[in-house]
């Protein structure tokens, strides 16, 4: 079984936006894994484990709508804000900085699209050597197809994958 050790680990959520949020995603509807994301980030947070939002803001979109944070997942106190400028979180951005200077080497995952912000995300992390957690449901696609895919195959290559209600029993 896993184990997940808060002093050491980030939770990360992708994309987490209004507009995202209220887009088609499949196999679940973008509320649905937001819910399963404040699961998450409830959980972690009162483990004394980092969490990091990351919101995408391409350049010229400064403020268009829809472009804010679900409410329910604006970062509170001690939270990390990422704002990225591209699809992956690591890019020209200070994630991987704040990551190593908070001692993290587990990084667990949830987001909104599985296979763009999230799935580039995700690789990068292990990239930069963290071990990476994917977690299934609190994250959803564009296509069923493209969830599967990156949730079956390629997740499981580079780190592991877990439900909501494995990782917040692994969180202990």
């Amino acid at each position: 079984m896993t184990e997940i050790d808060p002093a050491s680990t980030a939770l990360v959520l992708v994309d987490f936006q209004e507009r995202i949020v209220a887009m088609p995603t499949t196999p679940f509807a973008g509320p649905e894994a937001a819910a399963n994301a404040v699961r998450l980030r409830d959980a972690f947070s009162e483990a004394g484990a980092q969490i990091v939002i990351i919101q995408a803001m391409r350049p010229g979109s400064e403020g268009a709508p829809g472009s804010d944070v679900i409410p329910e997942l604006k970062p509170r106190n001690g939270e990390k804000l990422v704002v990225k400028a591209t699809i992956g979180g690591f890019y020209d951005t200070d994630l991987h900085a704040h990551l190593r200077d908070a001692g993290v080497r587990t990084v667990v995952f949830g987001g909104i699209a599985t296979e763009f912000g999230v799935e580039s995300t995700l690789r990068a992390a292990a990239d930069h050597g963290y071990a990476v957690i994917a977690v299934s449901d609190a994250m959803t696609g564009l296509s069923d197809v493209s969830h599967e895919s990156s949730t079956t195959k390629i997740f499981p290559r580079l780190g592991t994958v877990l439900t909501t209600a494995e990782t917040l029993a692994a969180l202990g």
